[in-house]
Formats: C-alpha cells, sequence, structure tokens
C-alpha cells in the first residue's frame, strides 16, 4: 500500500486530497499545526495524524521519527502553506516576506530534508509542492489572466521560490517523481472562500501528482487542465 503524508491537511485542499488519496487506497498520514484540529479531521476521514509545524524543526523532525516508527513513506506532499503580508509593495517589509517564506519555502526544505531517508528507501519516491499560477513569471505577466492584475512582493515571490526549488530537487533526485502544481483559484479560507473552483477540481493537479507511476513526469508544473509555463 503506498503510504502518504500531506502537510496542513486538517483542512482545505489539504483534507480534501487526502480524502481523495484514502478513496484511491493510499494510508494517509494527515498533519497539522493543531493537534486537537488536526487529530479530530484524521479521525473523520479514517487517517493516521502527526503533528507537524513546518516552521518548527523541532516539530518536523519528531514527525519524521513518529513516521519512520511506524510505516515507511513513498508520497511527501509539501501543502501547508500562507498568503502572509499583503502589505502594497512600497510598504512590505523583509520581516514581512520573511514570515511568509518560513512556512512556504524554508517549511519546504525543513520537512523535505526531514522526510527524505524515509523516501529513499520507496520503491517510487514521489513529491508533490503545491504553488500557484501567482509563482509563474508567464502567468502573472499575461494580460489575459487574472493573476497578472495582483500586484505584491510577499506571496507571489515565495511561489516563485517554490517553484525554483522544486526544479532543482527533481535534478537533484531523478529517480524520484518531484513535480509542483497549481491548485488554481479555489475557494478555501486562504482565500476568504472567494474562489471559483470547489475543493475537488482544486485537488485534481495533488492528486494526479501524488499518483504518478514510476515512468511519470518529473521537474514539472501543471494544474489540472495540463502544463503551466514557468
Amino acid at each position: 500500500m503506498t503510504t502518504t503524508l500531506i502537510t496542513g491537511a486538517n483542512k482545505g485542499l489539504g483534507h480534501e486530497a487526502a480524502r481523495r488519496l484514502i478513496a484511491a487506497g493510499h494510508d494517509v498520514w494527515m498533519t497539522a499545526r493543531d493537534p486537537e484540529r488536526g487529530a479530530r479531521a484524521a479521525e473523520e476521514l479514517g487517517a493516521r495524524f502527526v503533528q507537524l509545524d513546518v516552521t518548527d524543526d523541532e516539530s518536523v523532525q519528531t514527525a519524521a521519527d513518529t513516521v519512520a516508527g511506524d510505516t515507511g513513506l513513498d508520497v511527501l506532499v509539501n501543502n501547508a502553506g500562507i498568503t502572509g503580508a499583503r502589505s502594497e509593495v512600497p510598504d512590505t517589509t523583509p520581516d514581512e516576506l520573511r514570515d511568509t517564506y518560513e512556512t512556504n519555502v524554508f517549511g519546504v526544505v525543513r520537512v523535505i530534508r526531514a522526510f527524505t531517508p524515509l523516501l529513499a528507501r520507496s520503491n517510487a519516491p514521489i513529491v508533490v509542492n503545491v504553488s500557484s499560477g501567482m509563482g509563474s513569471l508567464a502567468v502573472t505577466t499575461d494580460p489575459d489572466r487574472l493573476e497578472s492584475k495582483l500586484v505584491g512582493l510577499s506571496y507571489p515571490s515565495s511561489k516563485s521560490a517554490l517553484n525554483m526549488l522544486t526544479s532543482q530537487y527533481a535534478k537533484t533526485y531523478p529517480e524520484w517523481r518531484i513535480n509542483v502544481v497549481d491548485p488554481g483559484y479555489t475557494a478555501t479560507d486562504l482565500n476568504g472562500r472567494s474562489g471559483h473552483q470547489t475543493v475537488q477540481e482544486g485537488t485534481d493537479a495533488i492528486v494526479e501528482a501524488a499518483t504518478l507511476g514510476p515512468d511519470g513526469p518529473t521537474g514539472t508544473f501543471f494544474n489540472r487542465e495540463g502544463a503551466v509555463a514557468w
């Protein structure tokens, strides 16, 4: 059985991805910062739960040790993310960017480092990094796209950094399937439920990337409709 761990899985895209992957036969570990909410969400879906705060070294390593002592790991979905400060560009401070990067960028590196020994023992390791069209230079400069009308430093740049991290990890582990996905504008708490997609639509690309075969693509960026330009 494929064992999958999803960060930030107590609600939104992470929760729906967990539900769908359980239905597909995966043994899923759901993680959350809040142990009470996370455990409740996992119990509802019939998943395992481990507390994990991607911004905390000790929390991440403890979670990795817990999973290592109980199961292996085949699929890692780095879903946890924040929008960060919504300051206007001239008003954005380095500290505001640092806070966003701590979760969206450094948190992903922290989690991948901790779980690499487990993934390396899998016959078909997969890493899925959840990004955004806001991290694409091509998309955010296309006047026909909504993303080109949204201007900010914190969130978009953090997702651009995540895209590059994904590319470099894919080169480092060529036998793994390591991809980055854009869920699309999905109605979740992250955007005040203003998105036009359902969470099921928003998890299509996540589930696709998490269920790739060993001959599937790696080092790619895609959404539910296909390839996304970097």
